[in-house]
């Protein structure tokens, strides 16, 4: 039976990706609207750089894709409670912070792909799913 390891390396930067994810939300929680921009950069960057190193591993990158386009949802609905713009309408009951909906679906989308698609057609592969 094979065995999945992460290199330390990406396993001491997934470390850090949590640290800096920790203290967004901490900064949107506290409405501290300079450390949870910032903190936006960061915890996106290490996301991207997380995904592409796992692209290798097709349950990697779609579980590794979703997260991205988590923090990315995450990050625009707090970006626009901070700017005050979430409650404004966009179309009819449509309002801003329903557009985060778009990159949390994409999310939902690599997963579905994964388990409804892909492994069903490789149920021999290696993969840590």
């Amino acid at each position: 039976m094979s065995q999945y390891s992460i290199p330390l390396k990406y396993r001491r930067m997934e470390n850090l990706h949590i640290v800096f994810w920790l203290f967004k939300d901490i900064g949107w929680c506290l409405i501290w609207k300079p450390l949870g921009i910032v903190m936006i950069f960061p915890t996106l960057i290490i996301s991207i750089v997380i995904a592409y190193r796992t692209k290798e591993m097709v349950s990697e990158l779609c579980h590794n894709l979703a997260i991205t386009f988590w923090i990315s949802a995450n990050s625009y609905w707090m970006i626009s409670e901070f700017m005050k713009f979430d409650a404004m309408q966009v179309y009819d009951w449509v309002t801003y912070k329903h557009l985060a909906l778009i990159p949390f679906l994409m999310g939902v989308l690599c997963l579905a792909y994964y388990y409804a698609i892909w492994h069903p057609r490789h149920p021999n592969e290696l993969e840590t799913m």
